[in-house]
């Protein structure tokens, strides 16, 4: 199967050596990141560095003023860890030894336009925000991160590009030193936090016929067992499936929006995948989709494995399936288990691999990569 790594500019940009070393595992590509969110990541074989800390969302290259011009929300460029066109330069240095670039970008999940822009941010049923997460209801939410997917997707040299958190984000997330781990919440009562109650969303669940405050409360007393650890997270009776028809159409015509807006910047054969899960109602990084609108409206979807399968029976001819592996063993990945998982991988329906990730890996974890990609060639 075709493989891809997912690499970071700052692990390639001002190492002479990344290069040669990443075409030398055997990937057919790598997608780099060109919109990011904020982190600190390590950087094990630079020269320069060990350690970068991107202290917000940015976008790694310098953004068309023209197109940001005169607007409130707007994407921030990168400081020192990102500087100039650092995505471009990167990009350049891995074309020139002959691997693809496809860009990698983040859209719904950014902590600073939160704390800058708080009336942006998801609101849970408490009233409490996540400035992480912007609400994708928003008209003015929308705009930028339509706008912003063809701008950060569509990179000079870039085959192809993979939005990531193209859909409603949530709850789950590490924010900065994250002491959320007290009560241990299920998928339930996850989704239960994660719906917004900000004015658009609010207006959203009126007119699709759940009145707001009585979903409001609904969702307050449902999460009252999980807090009291008297038993999992209830249900919301028939305020439930009005609800979550609107937040399925939201995140769905986001979607159309972002990868209508990416076609259009495009040129022909230029490849979209979205980071996808196939239950509709997920938030995250892997935006939940209606899986047989999302093929049809893309090229394919990356996914985590345990999910490849809810997509494959939706599958057309020439569809990319690309399973998203952990290869760091320090994160806790199985790089020497990597034959056996793109093998469990494909029998699911699998056509291609993604490893995450070549920049943060060890030298041992990029050997067992490259060992393993020779077994699967």
């Amino acid at each position: 199967m075709r493989a891809g790594a997912f690499v970071y500019p700052w692990d390639v940009d001002g190492d002479p050596a990344a290069p040669a070393l990443l075409a030398g595992l055997g990937v057919a590509q790598v997608t780099l990141a060109a919109a990011y969110h904020s982190t600190r990541a390590l950087s094990p074989r630079h020269p320069a560095h060990r350690i970068v800390t991107a202290e917000h969302a940015a976008v790694l290259y310098p953004p068309d003023p023209d197109r940001w011009a005169g607007r409130a929300l707007r994407p921030y460029p990168a400081g020192e860890w990102a500087p100039g066109d650092a995505y471009g330069r990167a990009a350049d240095a891995l074309a020139g030894t002959g691997l693809e670039v496809h860009s990698w970008v983040v859209l719904a999940h950014n902590s600073r336009l939160g704390a800058e822009h708080p009336e942006t941010s998801v609101v849970n049923a408490y009233g409490d925000h996540y400035p992480w997460a912007p609400c994708v209801a928003r008209p003015d939410v929308r705009a930028l991160l339509v706008d912003l997917a063809a701008e950060a997707a569509v990179r000079p040299g870039a085959a192809g590009t993979e939005l990531e958190s193209c859909g409603w984000y949530g709850l789950a997330h590490l924010h900065a030193h994250d002491k959320t781990g007290g009560i241990t919440l299920g998928e339930r009562a996850q989704h239960l936090m994660s719906l917004c109650f900000c004015p658009a969303c609010r207006q959203g669940y009126g007119d699709g016929g759940a009145d707001p405050d009585e979903l409001a409360a609904a969702v307050r007393g449902a999460l009252e067992p999980v807090w009291a650890g008297a038993g999992p997270a209830g249900g919301l009776g028939a305020l439930e499936a009005p609800a979550l028809a609107w937040r399925a159409v939201t995140a769905r015509t986001f979607q159309e929006a972002a990868v209508g807006a990416v076609r259009a910047a495009a040129p022909p054969g230029f490849r979209i995948l979205l980071h996808a899960d196939p239950d509709p109602h997920r938030c995250g990084a892997d935006a939940g989709t209606d899986p047989a609108h999302v093929l049809g409206l893309t090229d394919g979807v990356v996914a985590r494995p345990p999910k490849i399968a809810g997509f494959a029976a939706h599958a057309r001819p020439g569809t990319v399936l690309a399973a998203n592996l952990s290869v760091v063993a320090g994160m806790g990945g199985a790089p020497g288990r990597l034959v056996r998982d793109a093998e469990e991988a494909r029998d699911a329906g699998a056509t291609e691999l993604r490893l995450y990730h070549a920049g943060l890996a060890s030298d041992e974890d990029l050997g067992a990569i490259r060992t393993a990609l020779r077994k699967l060639s």
